[in-house]
């Protein structure tokens, strides 16, 4: 049992795709906070095109 134990810690398949697993979810977190901190400037930006374009017809 041990001896399974201790070569199953040793085992190091799979571990980069561990890792970029957890590169791709901290990107997300990341993202999300982004766009949440700037959600009014975003909101903004997008109305004065939308306003623009309404404008040109």
């Amino acid at each position: 049992m041990f001896t399974w134990l201790a070569e199953f810690m040793r085992d190091e398949r799979g571990q980069g795709m561990t890792e970029y697993g957890l590169i791709i979810a901290l990107v997300a977190v990341l993202l999300i906070g982004s766009l949440v901190a700037l959600k009014g400037t975003i909101a903004s930006i997008f109305d004065s095109v939308t306003a623009g374009l309404t404008a040109q017809q």
